[in-house]
């Protein structure tokens, strides 16, 4: 299991992705207890979804404050997402990234699937973490902890794959997940 989901304490181990045999790799990431107090902080029901491209130099303050975040959020999630964006960019060798940060109220994408993409990068800021499980073994679902960093495979690089990934199901559980989605900027 290690070889096919590492599971890393660092974000420079996240380089296991590139194994011919990684599927997933996970950052087991605590957040900043200022990072935490911010995001909740936020009225994630007065946020716009975010979606642009950006360059992995680049920075992501202006979207943000255009999507309705505090200042003290802005500050601090926009050097969450910057390094996010240029560890991808590391992993990818892609300068230009598309990012979307998301607030998600309903079941979408709740069926398990794998994505129609080279690396896709992961994170759950509020709300239950993205899902995942082996194509090998469906019933043992797992979770990527709110916080944590998920880089998944996509079928452009494994074909077919060897894990499945959805979100979680929002209906049955109330409230809203902010998530972070990476990929190259040409996938999205």
């Amino acid at each position: 299991m290690e070889r096919l989901v590492p599971i890393v304490p660092d974000r420079a181990s996240l380089d296991r992705i590139a194994r011919p045999d990684a599927a997933l790799a996970i950052w087991w990431r605590r957040m900043s207890d200022p990072l935490r107090a911010a995001l909740q902080e936020l009225d994630l029901a007065r946020l716009d979804n975010l979606s642009v491209e950006i360059d992995a130099g680049g920075s992501i303050c202006g979207a943000l404050r255009a999507a309705g975040y505090s200042e003290t959020a802005i500050g601090l999630l926009s050097q969450d997402i910057e390094l996010l964006v240029k560890r991808h960019a590391a992993l990818t060798g892609e300068d230009r990234l598309h990012v979307r940060l998301e607030v998600v109220e309903a079941d979408a994408c709740c069926q398990f699937h794998a994505d129609d993409i080279t690396l896709r990068l992961t994170c759950t800021y509020v709300g239950p973490g993205r899902q995942w499980c082996c194509v090998a073994g469906q019933d043992a679902i797992c979770e990527v902890p709110t916080g944590s960093v998920g880089v998944f495979k996509g079928r452009m690089l494994l074909d077919p794959p060897a894990v499945l990934h959805r979100s979680p199901a929002m209906s049955a559980k109330g409230g809203r997940r902010l998530e972070l989605v990476i990929d190259p900027a040409q996938c999205s």
